[in-house]
């Protein structure tokens, strides 16, 4: 005579809550990616209609106190071709976005292309410059 088992065990999961969590933690990081602000350095774009993108491999930003930055490490006009072809990391067709504040003298961007050109023929590579603008209103 075989003995049955009274309270037999369920092997199951509920993943409702779950579920619910996953949910949560998704409108959290939605709401709290768009409260980061995506440039550091706070500049005010020239305006343009134009809408060309591309990829970019490095930024150079030109402040209002006319001050260079790779990145968002600050260096000096000597030092811009050197931190440019360090940030550039070796890649043969690679672009320096140029964000240069209205307020800067045209020399100044001028600088940053003639960087990347002498980068260009001492190398034999192609990278290319972009000025950013803002969109017009």
């Amino acid at each position: 005579m075989a003995l049955k088992r009274r309270n037999q065990r369920r092997v199951e999961f509920n993943s409702s809550s779950m579920s619910d969590l996953v949910f949560l933690l998704l409108i959290f990081f939605m709401l709290t990616s768009t409260l980061v602000a995506p440039n550091a350095i706070k500049l005010l774009l020239p305006q343009s209609s134009s809408r060309t993108m591309a990829k970019q491999t490095v930024t150079v930003y030109i402040n209002e106190k006319m001050n260079y930055y790779v990145g968002e490490r600050q260096v000096s006009e000597n030092q811009l071709k050197p931190e440019i072809l360090l940030a550039l990391g070796g890649t043969t067709e690679g672009t320096v976005v140029v964000r240069s504040d209205k307020s800067v003298p045209v020399q100044y961007v001028v600088n940053v292309i003639d960087a990347v050109n002498n980068i260009n023929n001492e190398t034999h590579q192609n990278h290319k410059v972009l000025l950013a603008t803002s969109a017009k209103k």
